[in-house]
């Protein structure tokens, strides 16, 4: 009963959102775009011709946006574990970024490219339990992370989801240490009662 509860709570939410029915009207593929779309308005982030490496891309909001922006001469690379349906100017690799193998596959679709932008708009599987949850979405983000250093080009770029709580101020440090500036953003998309945010990481340093 409890669940029944909770799915009928779950799709009013989304009758009701406004960015479901704008996404739907207009052609996306979830809601999350219009939160890059935010941000990006702000950052600047996506050109024509940029290299863009989409952590836990499915279902393809964000790397469908960029792959309007970067456009026929740039290259977005979508990975995450679950199947997606293709987007015109995108590389997808289906494997666990976490993995050392996939690792090596984003760097060889590089081919020998370094990526302006990294994006990580991933969220684990939600328990309920803050005391479990927030640890798995942290590694998340820290993985996230470690990849942008390893693949992004000097003055590069990163945009990771966090959700304001433990372990964010440890992981806003040490991506300071490699950035010029890093900041938090949370785009009007992203739920008022949502602990989410993003940082922004810019001007990436070796």
């Amino acid at each position: 009963m409890a669940r029944k509860s909770s799915s009928g709570r779950w799709k009013q939410r989304q009758a009701r959102d406004p960015f479901v029915r704008r996404a739907q009207g207009e052609g996306w593929r979830s809601r999350a775009a219009f939160k890059l779309m935010e941000i990006n308005e702000r950052e600047h982030l996506l050109r024509r011709g940029a290299v863009v490496v989409d952590l836990g891309a499915a279902p393809g909001g964000w790397c469908q946006l960029a792959a309007d922006k970067v456009g026929p001469g740039g290259l977005v690379i979508a990975v995450d574990l679950l199947e997606m349906e293709p987007i015109a100017g995108m590389r997808y690799i289906q494997g666990d970024f976490s993995d050392e193998s996939t690792r090596q596959r984003i760097e060889e679709a590089l081919g020998g490219r370094k990526a302006d932008l990294v994006l990580s708009d991933m969220a684990p599987n939600i328990s309920g339990n803050w005391s479990v949850d927030q640890p798995r979405a942290m590694h998340l983000a820290e993985l996230a992370a470690d990849i942008a250093m390893r693949v992004l080009r000097p003055g590069g770029a990163l945009v990771v989801k966090v959700f304001q709580g433990d372990g964010v101020p440890e992981l806003t440090r040490a991506v300071q240490a490699h950035f010029a500036t890093v900041r938090a953003r949370k785009p009007a998309a992203s739920r008022s009662e949502s602990r989410e945010m993003y940082l922004v990481a810019l001007n990436y340093r070796l």
